[in-house]
């Protein structure tokens, strides 16, 4: 644990990409190789399932410090990180562990599902074992909210540098359900054995935002143009002895979406597909908001498999007959991938998603904005020359998404925010007009600057009305410009309304809140929606 603390503090301490991919790489060729893969796995979103909640380990500190348990709560939101204001309040230890990060993590392993007064005197017992900094990262493994500020591709960058395994492999090999109590080190960077997942995804390529016009890219037959789907995206595996469905994030979805498993005995063995999950009508993909009905939910009922079923929208072939195809170009991957599709049976759960056909970039600008029409988010920019690349590359594929709707709100409620804008009220509640009554409809907590939350803060100090624990009521007086890429309706919220990725875009302190938006100018937003879905 210390060295992985030693790590955690050199990385905390410099912004400099070399210097934290030369910290990580000396940690991977000199921690135990158990270690090792504890920190792939924690840095790779691999975290524990939480042993402890954050009401126990709060109580069991308050008691261990000799606070009572409302101060314990009062000092977390000023702190900002309940790990880090847990480490600070205990006292010294009164012993010292060498234990390394493997032991510690397999302790917390054996803790889940144990009774309550076994966990506590457990963790009492590590708390009087290790330093504040060891305690703080402890907390951290605990809690699930670690983060190191290093991303994925950082780490199998410095990974790489340690092994001399290249990245693009290393990060193949890190794809699946791997269980770092279970995996080597050597399995993950040593001989690898291709059959030793069959079911395991490739890293998925990512597009990056278009800023800039879009005729900037050049020819438009350099280029191919598809609809952005709103739905999940995910990668199908089809090879001996598995078939899986993976989304972005890594995780397998296959049981979610028992009305894709037909294309199991369908699809050609040796096959990976890039694709979108949707939820379909016969006509077309329906709205995000029907797909959201299974997201979640391990068993998905009869009732919403015959009103919502899924499809798969493929845009790319990865691999075909057990070929890695991601290095050969796009159109030589589409042409197959649409080969593959054609040959199928009729009916079955899999299309591919059709290209848009244009000459010139102000015509395609025009086919852009009809996107809300069919469920779309907007327009995919692929270059037709491009490999399937891993992660983020820009200039080769971009999304080109439709401008968001906007809407004047006033906040009425305020609330701290977490980590290094503990001490600012950055999370707030928006309303809209309704007659002569404001009704709450969302919140946000995004798109300032700093500088404009460390205002908005002292005037909620200042102005404050009523304290609800850590929330605020302030007078009805500050109007923002709210973004948000699509509306619902919804039976939870009283506006009856529910917003998709609201985000802060102005403090308008220009106007003033009787010319707000209303409550019947979102019904109506909500009703063209809802046409447009409908086709």
């Amino acid at each position: 644990m210390k060295r992985f603390a030693a790590l955690f503090e050199a990385l905390d301490r410099t912004t400099k990409t070399g210097e934290k991919v030369a910290a990580l790489a000396a940690y991977f060729r000199e921690a135990p190789e158990e270690d090792r893969v504890w920190t792939i796995a924690l840095l790779s979103g691999r975290r524990p399932k939480r042993a402890v909640n954050a009401t126990e380990l709060r109580t069991w500190a308050a008691e261990v410090a000799g606070l009572p348990v409302w101060l314990a709560e009062e000092c977390h939101p000023i702190v900002g990180d309940l790990a880090e204001t847990i480490s600070l309040v205990l006292p010294e230890p009164r012993h010292a562990s060498d234990r390394t990060l493997d032991g510690w993590m397999r302790e917390l392993l054996a803790l889940t599902g144990r009774p309550a007064p076994v966990r506590r005197q457990a963790i009492l017992d590590a708390w009087d074992r290790l330093t504040t900094a060891e305690r703080f990262l402890f907390n951290k493994l605990i809690t699930g909210g670690f983060r190191m500020g290093v991303s994925q591709g950082l780490m199998t960058r410095a990974l790489a540098q340690a092994t001399g395994v290249e990245e693009a492999v290393l990060a193949h090999r890190l794809m699946g359900d791997w269980k770092p109590a279970t995996t080597s080190f050597e399995s993950l960077t040593g001989a690898h054995d291709p059959e030793a997942d069959a079911s395991k995804p490739y890293p998925f390529a990512l597009a990056s935002p278009l800023e800039a016009e879009a005729d900037s890219l050049g020819l438009p037959e350099d280029w191919f143009a598809e609809w952005k789907w709103d739905g999940i995206r995910g990668q199908v595996v089809n090879r001996a002895g598995a078939f899986a469905l993976w989304s972005r994030g890594e995780e397998l979805i296959t049981d979610r979406f028992p009305d894709l498993a037909p294309l199991r005995d369908f699809l050609p063995l040796g096959l990976v597909i890039d694709a979108e999950v949707l939820a379909w009508t016969g006509s077309g993909p329906m709205p995000f908001a029907a797909l959201q009905k299974r997201i979640g939910r391990l068993n998905v009922p009869k009732k919403i498999l015959t009103e919502a079923p899924a499809h798969l929208l493929a845009y790319d072939l990865l691999e075909e007959a057990g070929e890695d195809l991601r290095p050969s170009p796009l159109s030589h991957r589409r042409a197959r991938l649409e080969a593959i599709l054609a040959a199928l049976p009729a009916g079955l759960p899999i299309s591919p998603s059709p290209l848009v056909t244009f000459d010139a970039w102000e015509a395609l600008g025009e086919v852009r904005l009809t996107a809300r029409e069919r469920n779309a988010e907007g327009l995919m920019l692929k270059r037709r020359v491009s490999p399937y690349f891993v992660g983020r590359k820009r200039g080769d594929w971009w999304k080109w998404k439709l401008d968001p709707y906007t809407v004047d709100a006033v906040m009425l409620y305020a609330q701290q925010g977490a980590g290094r804008r503990a001490t600012l009220f950055t999370d707030f509640t928006f309303a809209v007009r309704d007659g002569d009554d404001l009704v709450p409809f969302t919140k946000a907590y995004s798109g300032l600057t700093d500088a404009e939350f460390r205002q908005i803060t002292d005037w909620v100090r200042r102005n404050t009305l009523e304290r609800f624990g850590p929330v605020r009521r302030v007078p009805p007086q500050l109007v923002f410009e709210l973004a948000f890429e699509g509306i619902q309706a919804s039976l939870r919220h009283k506006s009856g309304i529910a917003l998709r990725f609201p985000r802060m875009v102005r403090w308008r302190q220009d106007k003033p809140v009787a010319e707000i938006d209303t409550l019947d100018s979102l019904r109506e937003l909500l009703a063209i929606s809802e046409t447009q879905s409908r086709g």
